[in-house]
């Protein structure tokens, strides 16, 4: 069994090639619900609906999330009413939310509506939030505290990142499998993600650093930063609100004390020797995920990079 540690869009479309790789049943994603919030009196999953709707072949791709071709009907009734809208969710998007929020109403666990879900979707993967529990992840900006999707899509990461606060993640428990998938699997890939609020959130969870230590499978990280900068979002402004490098390096030495492997871009090249001089061997190759073709590269590298093939 693969397990991936998985944000939203990078996670996503790294997903989308090893699942060309490696049969979905082989596969545990263990997904980021620190970005989980409610919005219109309904509980939103942003990261776990992007893998979704991503490996369900439904997802907007211009945009990273949503579902490709929906309409803002609901929405535009919504600001008429006087609500904001820098939060846009597409009706059917909106559907999705109504159906987890009803199902949480009646007692079912965040766990059991994900495979529901996942089911609904046509899916074979495992997913997993990484725990039942409310997390919220939170920037200290000069004028207080907020949510992450607060900070990042109303504010667009504008402010100043003073500190990162896993609201709630000390009472929290990783979700029913998280821990058995991590200890049992063949191998465990950190996707291309935040390092600090998507990665960062899901280690924050009690439990799920301790059992990536202890692991006996290959532990895998592909870099989300290339050339000093991410892909995609505000890590690069995240990291150095925290005092850590915007660099390959950096994230590696966020991950040290369980990686196996680094995989870099071959931009950061220069910089692996200061990676395997961290004791972390370290693989550079093409991690710009442009097609299809190139994910399923990336995925092959990773793969054999825990030393695994699949026919």
């Amino acid at each position: 069994m693969i397990v991936v540690l998985a944000g939203g869009v990078g996670a996503a479309r790294f997903l989308q090639g090893v699942v060309q790789i490696v049969p979905q049943e082989q596969i545990t994603v263990i997904a980021n619900t620190g970005d989980d919030r409610e919005f219109y009196g309904l509980h939103v999953s942003p990261d776990v609906d992007i893998v979704l709707y991503t490996l369900a072949g439904l997802v907007d791709e211009a945009q990273g999330w949503g579902l490709r071709h929906d309409t803002y009907h609901a929405m535009k009734q919504l600001t008429s009413y006087g609500n904001e809208d820098w939060f846009n969710l597409g009706d059917r998007d909106l559907a999705t939310h109504i159906h987890r929020t009803n199902l949480l109403r009646q007692g079912k666990t965040l766990s059991e509506i994900t495979n529901q879900l996942k089911n609904s979707l046509g899916l074979q993967i495992t997913m997993l939030p990484m725990s039942n529990q409310s997390v919220e992840t939170h920037i200290q900006t000069p004028t207080g505290l907020i949510h992450f999707e607060e900070y990042m899509v109303k504010r667009r990461f504008a402010d100043e990142v003073l500190d990162v606060v896993f609201v709630g993640a000390q009472e929290a428990k990783p979700a029913p499998g998280v821990i058995e998938a991590i200890r049992n699997a063949e191998a465990v890939f950190i996707a291309p993600s935040n390092p600090i609020v998507s990665i960062g959130t899901i280690l924050s969870v009690p439990g799920i650093h301790n059992a990536l230590h202890e692991t006996s499978a290959m532990v895998v990280a592909v870099s989300p930063i290339v050339g000093g900068a991410p892909i995609k979002g505000p890590a690069d402004k995240i990291m150095r609100g925290l005092h850590r490098e915007v660099s390959a390096v950096g994230v590696a030495r966020g991950y040290r004390d369980f990686l196996d492997v680094m995989v870099i871009d071959q931009q950061d090249a220069h910089l692996a020797t200061e990676i395997e001089d961290l004791g972390i061997p370290t693989v550079v190759t093409d991690t710009i995920m442009r097609d299809l073709t190139a994910k399923k590269a990336l995925a092959q590298v990773v793969i054999e990079a825990a030393g695994l093939q699949f026919s």
